[in-house]
């Protein structure tokens, strides 16, 4: 009964965190709790910083007093430790962090917001909003701040962190440690040319000269190298600028072709061995 229990339990992780892993990325955050709890996400986390126009919402959320105390009543739960560390055991942060170093267009986006007015009108309004700076003054007695000053005599509190081995984010945390699917889930990830930016989606599907581009593939030229075409990693040891072997004249022996299973066959034959004579027909 034991054992039928603990394969129920490490089948339901794996399902779980496939499904999490398949499951599609939650719209844009909207209020100073969502974006508390995205910052958790690293799946996600990134987004403000390789986007100007996710820049922004995120600089009047984090510019609130409520963003601190949601950050801070959720750091009190052992659930969102264990939900930061599936995410960055998920394939998808690699792809999520990535573009930060390789896409060019992140930094033409970057450029571009930097000489656009509205990006710093929109920046500086948030230090100069009443309503923001009243939120900030009546933080002392805003209700959320009573509420995490209490949690320290909160009992359920303390409870929560003493069953926090047996919290289903972490039980899930631990099977992915020994899920295969997470080890080949992040290869997958570091040979996929989505994870690298816009640019590298190209770069690494126009094949060379010969091979049929693949659909969709961006114009970049020919003779462009494809190292992962698997059609030109067989071209790799073919001479540039060579003509294609001619076909052997009749009567020539043929060529040796070491990965030819019938010339393995023919290995203990004779070169000189005369083909046996045929029986004439009586």
């Amino acid at each position: 009964m034991k054992l039928r229990t603990l394969s129920m339990a490490l089948a339901f992780a794996f399902s779980g965190a496939a499904v999490a892993a398949d499951a599609p990325a939650p719209a844009m955050p909207t209020t100073p709790d969502a974006w508390a709890q995205m910052m958790w996400d690293f799946t996600r986390n990134p987004n403000p910083l390789k986007d100007p126009k996710q820049f922004v919402p995120f600089a009047t959320a984090a510019t609130e007093p409520g963003f601190y105390t949601a950050l801070a009543m959720q750091s009190l739960d052992p659930s969102m430790w264990g939900y930061m560390a599936n995410s960055m055991m998920n394939p998808a942060s690699f792809s999520a962090w990535m573009p930060l170093m390789t896409d060019p267009n992140v930094y033409m986006k970057w450029l571009a917001a930097g000489m656009d007015p509205n990006f710093y009108t929109a920046l500086l309004s948030q230090f100069s909003d009443p309503g923001k700076l009243m939120r900030w003054a009546m933080a002392p007695v805003d209700p959320k701040v009573l509420q995490l000053m209490m949690q320290s005599i909160n009992p359920a509190m303390y409870m929560k962190w003493a069953m926090s081995p047996l919290d289903p984010q972490w039980m899930r945390a631990g099977v992915n440690t020994v899920n295969p699917a997470t080890y080949l889930g992040w290869m997958g990830a570091g040979l996929n040319p989505a994870s690298y930016g816009d640019m590298w989606k190209g770069f690494m599907t126009v094949p060379a000269p010969g091979i049929t581009p693949l659909p969709g593939a961006a114009p970049y030229g020919t003779g462009t190298y494809a190292p992962f075409d698997p059609n030109i990693l067989m071209q790799m040891f073919a001479v540039p600028g060579t003509a294609p072997a001619a076909a052997p004249a009749a009567g020539a022996p043929p060529l040796y072709n070491p990965f030819d299973p019938n010339a393995w066959a023919k290995l203990w034959q004779l070169p000189v061995q005369p083909a046996p004579a045929v029986p004439a027909a009586k």
